[in-house]
């Protein structure tokens, strides 16, 4: 399915693109905190860390959801019988992808309104835009729930699909 490689395509960079985030952000964090022993910290780091953290985390939904990461409590649910087990899978993919993808629907304003009204986080010498933490809430979650709806799609009809790996 090209949709799917496509999907994977794009799952793979965003995930790629948080983890160099996350990890530019230990170093920032570190930066801060040496500095602050020296009485020197670095303004803004608050806002910096809070809207990264977003962004991180909404870069990297849609490979979890892809790879089959996102947390799954199914110690009832084995003791199931195997059609249900699979009802339930479908029914769990289904809400995952109706709640990204109204997340990506409702979110769709505030994002608009953040951009246009030049939106940002904090006070002083630094200020943080927020629109960008609003943009990858959208498109992290427009991906997760695409990523729910294959799985579903894949898991209703029996298609094969492999596995996402890096």
């Amino acid at each position: 399915m090209a949709l799917v490689r496509l999907t994977d395509r794009l799952t793979k960079l965003l995930m790629i693109l948080g983890a160099i985030w996350a990890f530019a952000l230990c170093f920032f964090i570190l930066a801060d905190i040496i500095l602050r022993a020296l009485n020197m910290p670095i303004s803004g780091t608050k806002e910096i860390v809070a809207n990264s953290v977003v962004v991180i985390v909404f870069l990297q939904v849609g490979y979890a959801v892809r790879s089959g990461s996102m947390l799954r409590a199914d110690f009832l649910v084995v003791m199931l019988p195997q059609i249900v087990q699979r009802m339930l899978l479908i029914l769990a993919l289904l809400l995952g992808a109706a709640f990204f993808l109204f997340l990506l629907k409702s979110g769709i304003k505030p994002a608009l309104r953040s951009y246009a009204n030049g939106e940002f986080d904090g006070e002083g010498a630094l200020r943080v835009p927020v629109w960008p933490a609003r943009f990858a809430i959208l498109l992290g979650g427009g991906l997760a729930g695409i990523n729910y709806l294959l799985l579903s799609i894949v898991e209703i009809f029996g298609l094969r699909v492999e596995r996402i790996d890096l």
